[in-house]
């Protein structure tokens, strides 16, 4: 699979596989628009997969229980049959290609949702991989095939960050970026902000074709790169076994920041110096480069974290990261911190032997994943 896949399925039924997501550098400051994050796909991934219905629709997933949800039509909004906030990606999804396909002049339909999962554990704890980004990325693909819409990557792009932003304001997207691109890529977050006023605007004018017109519209601070795929190193994922809730570490830091008034600035600035050089360093295959600005990019964390009194780098965290310095690696926290997943960037061909049995001493549980290719963008997914 490139990226994640989409195909047709007996019965005139979709499918469509999303990749999970890594951090590399970043963190925090990605989300304010403008500021750079390296990103890398998975490959683990969501499936969802799309059949035709009549006078309903549901949504059914492995991961929140077997029993599927029902939702209808509430004049021109899709509403479910009662309370469940692990469908708010998935429905906000729908609200938004239904949105731009109606503007298309498409006839919206009734259809079954089946939602599986490879981004967590056998217990539903989640590994950090973004569950939320890959299914939100899965559904906006789905719903272009079901509605014949064609749109290119970086218009599902759009739409997938608009029904980000309804769920959680403070996203910065480039989970989805990766979910729906694959590889490596560095990425730039929208300026939310403007977004918001543009909704707000095109509500509030009546115009024509209002989600065609922002789509179409030069979106402040947002920008994707793909990156080629290292070949002199490898990226080496290390789970804590703790999950932690990006959303509840953003917002306290976001909350905290004046806290670290004098620091803040100074932190973006350098993550914005610390990711640029990474991405160059990627892209030069430069082995020794990149893994000094991973050094850099957990200082920086560290730093930021003392700062604003938010705890990113957990004990479990800390071991993972020096017992791979101690085979000549780098390595960080991936993501909010706080649990989850660190990642280590080490040179091809080094004996990870010792680093994984302290790994398994300190009850840090090595995930055996590789980096989802690249989607190929004009690839025939018929």
């Amino acid at each position: 699979m490139s990226g994640g896949t989409t195909g047709g399925v007996p019965g005139g039924a979709i499918e469509v596989c999303a990749p999970g997501k890594l951090f590399v550098a970043g963190e925090y400051a990605v989300v304010e628009a403008g500021y750079p994050a390296v990103l890398v796909a998975v490959d683990r991934h969501v499936t969802v997969r799309l059949a035709p219905a009549e006078g309903a629709g549901s949504i059914a997933s492995d991961q929140y229980g077997r029993l599927p949800v029902v939702w209808r039509r509430r004049g021109d909004r899709v509403v479910l049959d009662h309370d469940s906030r692990p469908f708010d990606y998935v429905l906000a999804a729908i609200d938004v290609v239904e949105r731009f396909a109606a503007e298309q002049g498409r006839t919206l339909g009734f259809y079954d949702i089946t939602i599986t999962s490879e981004l967590d554990d056998r217990s539903g704890r989640k590994f950090g991989l973004g569950s939320s980004a890959a299914v939100t990325a899965a559904t906006v693909r789905a719903l272009d095939r079901f509605y014949d819409l064609g749109l290119p990557t970086d218009r599902l792009l759009r739409l997938a960050l608009l029904a980000t932003v309804a769920v959680n304001p403070m996203g910065s997207g480039g989970d989805v970026a990766a979910s729906l691109y694959g590889g490596w890529i560095r990425y730039a977050a929208l300026d939310r902000e403007w977004l918001r006023a543009s909704l707000a605007a095109g509500e509030e004018s009546g115009a024509d074709r209002p989600l065609t017109a922002l789509l179409g519209a030069d979106w402040p601070g947002l920008s994707v790169r793909r990156l080629p795929e290292p070949r002199t190193m490898r990226l080496v994922v290390g789970w804590t076994g703790v999950p932690a809730s990006t959303m509840r570490l953003v917002e306290a830091m976001q909350s905290r920041k004046e806290v670290a008034e004098s620091h803040y600035p100074d932190f973006l600035a350098a993550s914005r110096a610390c990711v640029d050089a990474l991405a160059d360093a990627i892209e030069r295959d430069d082995a020794p480069a990149a893994k000094a600005q991973i050094h850099r990019a957990r200082g920086l964390l560290t730093s930021l974290a003392r700062a604003a009194g938010v705890d990113i780098e957990t004990p479990a965290l800390r071991t993972l990261c020096e017992t791979a310095e101690s085979v000549g690696a780098a390595a960080k926290s991936s993501g909010a911190g706080g649990g989850d997943c660190g990642i280590v960037l080490v040179d091809a061909g080094t004996d990870l032997e010792p680093m994984l049995r302290d790994w398994e001493l300190s009850d840090v549980r090595h995930l055996s994943l590789r980096v989802q290719p690249p989607r190929e963008e004009h690839a025939d997914d018929r």
